[in-house]
């Protein structure tokens, strides 16, 4: 059973930092990762995917230079390191993956292409 559980949310100010962990259990990283967000009343929308193999990155154009995605194969978690925070980052954060064989990842790649979720959580940015 693929289990994937998101962690690091929190309150900032404006400016600050977190990083949020998605540990994963039940899944090897052979297929597309990433991190989505999604505010209230807006879709759910791609923050930064990653790929298997080349560790290839993708990043929205709202946080390019301040997010960074990785993967850490020893603990097989995935971290969003989320840098100059703004208010406009508030949101749900929600880890997700690809099921095996998906070969296809970048930010075309809708949300209910993603096969496994994680129940989220929050993060807060206040000006």
């Amino acid at each position: 059973q693929v289990q994937l559980v998101e962690s690091g949310g929190g309150s900032v100010q404006a400016g600050g930092s977190l990083r949020l962990s998605c540990a994963v259990s039940g899944y090897t990283f052979s297929a597309c990762m990433g991190w989505f967000r999604q505010a209230p009343g807006k879709e759910r929308e791609a923050v930064a995917l990653i790929s298997p193999g080349r560790y290839t990155t993708y990043y929205a154009d709202s946080v390019k230079g301040r997010f960074t995605i990785s993967h850490d194969n020893d603990k097989n978690t995935l971290h969003l390191q989320m840098d100059s925070l703004k208010p406009e980052d508030t949101a749900m954060y929600y880890c997700a993956a690809r099921s095996s064989g998906s070969r296809v990842c970048t930010l075309y790649v809708r949300p209910e292409q993603f096969n496994y979720w994680g129940q989220g959580t929050q993060v807060t940015v206040s000006s």
